[in-house]
């Protein structure tokens, strides 16, 4: 039987445990709707959920490898009952080791940490999207060194997983300046970082590319962006693809503009 070619995917992750927190302003609904949907949208149930959180940082790359993971509650001074949020998942050992041969095979560093758990840019949008934790899931890491092109690349070498149904997702947050959310002044100059980073998600693969290298040169890049942290993961998910992208989530949350995408 043929597998169908799943997508790639950058998602916003929300803040801390948002979506498992009263919410009477309902300041997470859109994304937590959005989040939800995307199961609907494939193009059938994904084998393994290969997650790119931008909580993760090492030397080189690095999947867990774990048959059973547990979870990284690494959010603070939120309540109680969030740090007993469950999320049992299996692992898939066998895609962590098959993702760091792939990228040894192009040439990047890569490990499989048989320890490391999910921290929060993977079970808390998961939670949401995969409820019922019964699709395994690798997470991988970023690398440390912030590299935009070493990204691309690692996307680039990862692409082949996409048609072995694995989905690819990217989790972390287009606007990330945790000082400027709820600042009224933060929605002009986010919304247009936003547009130009829209602009750059759908443009042609190596226009893309080229973009997202020098996204530090975007308008208002480093206001969105102190620290690349949380827009890192989209450039391993535009990297696995060789399609133009369209947005499928905008919205304005806590005042600045925020915004996921989808590559075929």
């Amino acid at each position: 039987m043929n597998t169908a070619r799943q997508p790639s995917l950058y998602i916003p992750h929300g803040g801390g445990p948002c979506f498992f927190m009263p919410d009477p302003e309902g300041v997470w609904r859109g994304m937590e709707t959005y989040l939800r949907s995307i199961v609907e949208d494939l193009p059938e149930r994904p084998k393994a959920l290969l997650i790119i959180s931008g909580h993760w940082e090492t030397r080189g790359f690095a999947f867990t490898g774990a048959e059973h993971p547990g979870l990284i509650f690494d959010y603070y001074n939120f309540p109680p009952h969030t740090y007993e949020l469950t999320y049992p998942a299996p692992g898939a050992p066998w895609l962590a080791e098959r993702a760091a041969g792939l990228l040894r095979d192009a040439g990047l560093a890569a490990q499989v940490d048989p320890t490391r758990g999910f921290d929060h840019g993977v079970f808390i949008p998961m939670k949401v999207a995969f409820p019922d934790a019964d699709v395994p899931v690798v997470e991988m890491s970023i690398e440390a060194g912030y590299d935009p092109a070493l990204h691309l690349r690692a996307g680039e070498a990862i692409a082949s997983l996409r048609d072995e149904g694995v989905l690819i997702i990217g989790s972390g947050m287009s606007f990330h300046n945790l000082r400027a959310f709820r600042d009224p002044r933060a929605q002009a100059p986010s919304t247009l970082f936003d547009t130009w980073l829209t602009g750059a998600a759908q443009s042609a693969p190596d226009a893309r590319a080229d973009l997202l290298t020098h996204w530090a040169d975007a308008p208002y890049a480093r206001i969105c962006h102190p620290q690349e942290d949380h827009l890192l993961p989209l450039m391993v998910a535009a990297g696995a693809s060789s399609e133009p992208g369209h947005r499928d989530f905008s919205e304005l949350v806590l005042g600045s503009a925020i915004s996921g995408y989808r590559f075929a």
